[in-house]
């Protein structure tokens, strides 16, 4: 099984959607079947979702925007949008990140947890060109304020994952800074 097909959302999207403000514009990249996609549309934001597959995107019509897009082979389908929150779970193409955060609004969050170094160990992935290098989301996220990082080993399902949670505050130049509560709303 996939762990697009898990029907449950990702703990850590779960641990850290509280830093989306109500009714924000949601991009899920590469949504498969749509866990994310129906979770977020629950919680009341307004979601699109990113696939490949067409006969998964069909199940997602009645609760997200979708668009059909192989987005290795073809052009950026979001060029001239912005989204409040991108997530991005279990997936990795290096070549889409400047596009992802010229798509990311002021003051949005970008959510990311694919595999790391050490999975081809494991499991799949295992090819290195889909596995995250020590310290990667990091380099890639310079320039926004990460709020959260991980890299490491988990057990269910056993996985090497790297994690973060970072935030576009190019509009928060000025004032009292902003706060990022590290843990969710009660």
């Amino acid at each position: 099984m996939s762990p697009h097909d898990v029907p449950v959302p990702s703990p850590w999207l779960t641990r850290w959607v509280h830093l989306l403000t109500p009714g924000a514009r949601v991009l899920d990249l590469a949504c498969g079947s749509g866990r994310h996609v129906r979770w977020l549309a629950a919680q009341g934001f307004r979601v699109t979702g990113v696939d490949r597959d067409g006969a998964a995107l069909a199940g997602l019509v009645a609760v997200a925007e979708v668009i059909e897009a192989d987005l290795e082979a073809a052009a950026w389908p979001l060029a001239g949008r912005s989204f409040d929150a991108i997530v991005v779970t279990n997936y990795l193409w290096r070549p889409l990140w400047p596009a992802l955060f010229a798509t990311l609004a002021d003051g949005g969050v970008f959510i990311h947890e694919t595999f790391g170094v050490g999975q081809h160990t494991i499991g799949r992935p295992s090819r290195a060109e889909f596995l995250l290098r020590p310290g990667e989301l990091l380099d890639v996220t310079r320039g926004l304020r990460v709020v959260a990082y991980e890299d490491g080993f988990v057990d269910a399902p056993a996985s090497f994952v790297q994690r973060v949670v970072a935030v576009n505050e190019s509009a928060f130049n000025a004032g009292a800074p902003p706060r990022y509560a590290l843990q969710g709303r009660s």
